[in-house]
């Protein structure tokens, strides 16, 4: 059996069955509120611890550097699943459930819890009872009732919290919370803060190319030719002796060539421009959403009458 001093020796180690095969790591401890002992321990199983399983602890031994319980890795992982709530309870129906599944019988072990709250009530006030440990960093989970006279409470301890028990002036006052209660009143409460940053990445590329196309150019330029326009001169003293140079009356031919000009159209490649491209930087602002947990602590209070603390019944109270 794990005594409340070896808790902390559990918590995160290995766990396997009786043939050597590992089931997980032991995650988590629940412990019982009427006997003080540990009850429960999760296994954290399947890939990447994404399952957790409950198996009993009663029974197991701690050896060496990890957890040996009696029940085979098959049956630990299709123990059926519990819910645990936000305080850490397992109730009463849950914790039924799980004594069926490994073939615990229920009312023995009421019975067991009875006889053991009579002994621990009957020490009478002043009587302090015993106190363990269990990790170092954590908290233990909080106490959860089952609602029925001779019923159990169970509490969990994480990975790396403290718990004990403690009798006397309150008989079956919860445990764990008297011991925090003497050693550091406080804890911590944290939040998230998102911290926005920016990254960068291609959002597109852009390139220069060039192309050739024609176009059509009109342009009106002056061209000029030569036409024949016949000129008649009369005789004259001053060319009297060059008309009388030829035959008195003949035959005669005189051929003159004309000429004309047309546009002469040839090209000629010249550069024009420079092109290039450079980068710049326009800055915009983006509103950027996101989501950050933050604990919240709140105070919770129990008080007994004498017959409620024979039957094992809580009344609750929060601040």
């Amino acid at each position: 059996m794990i005594t409340r001093e070896e808790i902390a020796n559990v918590l995160d180690q290995p766990v396997y069955d009786g043939d050597g095969n590992k089931i997980g790591d032991a995650k988590h401890v629940f412990f019982d509120d009427m006997t003080g002992r540990p009850e429960w321990v999760s296994v954290k199983t399947g890939m990447f611890g994404s399952t957790e399983s409950f198996v009993p602890i009663r029974d197991a031994a701690l050896v060496q550097d990890h957890l040996e319980v009696p029940y085979g890795k098959d049956q630990v992982k299709g123990a059926p699943s519990v819910d645990v709530d936000a305080g850490g309870h397992l109730s009463e129906t849950e914790e039924h459930r799980l004594y069926d599944y490994y073939g615990i019988n229920w009312d023995s072990v009421l019975s067991e819890a009875e006889r053991t709250d009579d002994d621990r009530f009957a020490a009478g006030p002043g009587t302090a009872g015993a106190a363990g440990a269990a990790g170092a960093a954590g908290a233990a989970g909080v106490a959860g009732t089952r609602g029925e006279a001779g019923g159990k409470d169970l509490r969990g301890a994480g990975a790396g919290g403290t718990a004990g028990t403690a009798g006397g002036m309150t008989g079956r006052q919860d445990a764990m919370e008297r011991e925090a209660m003497r050693g550091d009143q406080a804890m911590t409460r944290s939040e998230e803060q998102m911290h926005i940053g920016v990254e960068r990445h291609e959002s597109g590329r852009a390139r220069l190319r060039k192309y050739v196309v024609t176009e059509e150019v009109q342009q009106t330029v002056p061209v000029t030719h030569e036409e024949v326009r016949v000129v008649r001169e009369p005789i004259t003293d001053a060319n009297r002796d060059e008309a009388m140079a030829g035959p008195e009356i003949s035959e005669a031919e005189h051929e003159v060539t004309l000429h004309a000009e047309r546009p002469v159209v040839e090209t000629e490649t010249v550069p024009v421009e420079r092109v290039r491209m450079t980068t710049e930087e326009l800055t915009e602002n983006e509103t950027v959403r996101g989501q950050v947990r933050k604990e919240r602590i709140e105070a919770e209070t129990e008080s007994f009458t004498e017959d409620e603390m024979r039957r094992g019944d809580k009344r609750r109270g929060r601040e």
